[in-house]
């Protein structure tokens, strides 16, 4: 094992909520992705989903039992999504973001509503 670039890494692609896997920790992936605009409302029931926001800025959307809020994550901020709670990113400016989740976590999450074309329904891609 090598260490790995995230600047390297990022600059390998060009799609917008299309994550690359960078490395595994025990049964999770590390990914890193580009967004920019609206993802999906989303719902991962047997996860947390961990967010580190790696340049640029990224509003998380939640439905909680106390109503709808968000949460507003600049450049260098953490924040962990609970698992069976329904979000949905947005990203309002070019932003770069890693993610913490176990290996074979869908994007969309198990339940989300429609997906729109420029978001990726993926596990995961290989980073080439």
């Amino acid at each position: 094992m090598e260490p790995i670039s995230l600047e390297a890494a990022l600059a390998s692609f060009s799609e917008q909520w299309s994550p690359r896997i960078v490395t595994a920790v025990n049964d999770y992936d590390v990914r890193v992705a580009k967004v920019e605009g609206e993802h999906v409302w989303h719902v991962h029931d047997d996860t947390d989903e961990f967010f580190l926001v790696l340049g640029g800025e990224l509003h998380i959307s939640l439905r909680e039992p106390a109503g709808e809020r968000t949460a507003v994550l600049p450049k260098g901020s953490v924040f962990t999504v609970p698992r069976g709670t329904w979000h949905k990113p947005y990203a309002p400016v070019p932003s770069e973001i890693l993610v913490f989740e176990p290996t074979g976590t869908f994007t969309v999450g198990d339940r989300h509503d429609e997906v729109p074309d420029h978001v990726d329904a993926t596990t995961g891609h290989v980073l080439t």
